[in-house]
């Protein structure tokens, strides 16, 4: 084991309190966010962690966002991680802001889940090209199968309907930026990874492969990173579980730093 990743293990073995798997399942179970906190005060730090809010479908039993889903403890984990192992100035809490929000721009890096329920409106769409274009980073992921991947590239085709979609290289600077990639691992979500650990599958519907792919602007930066078939916000957010397999939130947590320091320097 390479020295830095026994120092990650190490670190994150005492980082959060242990869980029982019956509290584990009674957060899961609860309902998500349905409105975004207040803004962070001042914009004080180098980087907050943003996620973003858009249009779509809502949960039958809340009709709470899909947006929402792992909100804000996967938000509040991975914060944890990314300042105890990185040198990143973060604001320490959530910070969730509309598509048309016109201080979207303040922030580099936005994060979005669930995109298969996304139905983005033609402001929000234009909101969203006009801040990719400007510098900004999409960082999507929690979204599986191939019906899901069908509704994202519909919403994608109205904000870059002249841009392609394509297999992020594995020698990509987003892969070793801060630590290095080797390979894209399928990160399950809690309860598959409790299954995993006794050979269940670590899929959902029809998302066997898990890929890492992107929209690029016109000089080669990555302006979009999309996580497909796989749920990294899961594995932040239940880091603190001890059933929770060790091998998923280590790579879930390196490969989403490296996405922030990818966002932050290019």
């Amino acid at each position: 084991m390479k020295y830095g990743r026994l120092i990650f293990v190490l670190l994150f073995a005492g980082l959060f309190p242990p869980v029982t798997t019956a509290q584990s399942l009674q957060q899961d179970d609860q309902a998500p966010a349905t409105s975004a906190p207040e803004a962070p005060p001042g914009n004080s730090h180098e980087f907050y962690f943003t996620r973003g809010i858009y249009s779509g479908e809502f949960d039958d039993y809340n009709e709470g966002g899909r947006w929402a889903i792992d909100y804000p403890k996967a938000d509040h984990q991975f914060l944890v991680a990314l300042k105890r192992l990185s040198v990143v100035d973060a604001y320490g809490s959530d910070n969730a802001i509309e598509l048309t929000d016109p201080g979207l721009r303040q922030f580099p890096l936005l994060y979005a889940v669930e995109v298969g329920s996304m139905s983005l409106t033609e402001a929000e769409a234009l909101a969203l090209r006009n801040y990719l274009l400007a510098g900004g980073f999409l960082v999507i992921d929690d979204f599986w199968g191939s019906w899901a991947w069908d509704q994202f590239l519909t919403q994608m085709q109205l904000v870059f309907p002249d841009r392609a979609i394509v297999e992020v290289p594995p020698e990509h600077p987003v892969f070793h930026v801060f630590y290095n990639i080797d390979r894209v691992i399928q990160v399950p979500n809690i309860r598959q990874g409790w299954e995993a650990q006794h050979g269940g599958p670590t899929h959902e519907y029809d998302g066997i492969v898990p890929h890492v792919r992107g929209i690029f602007d016109d000089d080669g930066r990555l302006m979009v990173l999309i996580n497909w078939n796989t749920d990294l916000g899961d594995a932040w957010e239940w880091a603190d579980d001890p059933d929770y397999p060790l091998k998923f939130s280590t790579y879930a947590f390196e490969i989403g730093i490296n996405f922030v320091i990818y966002g932050m320097t290019h």
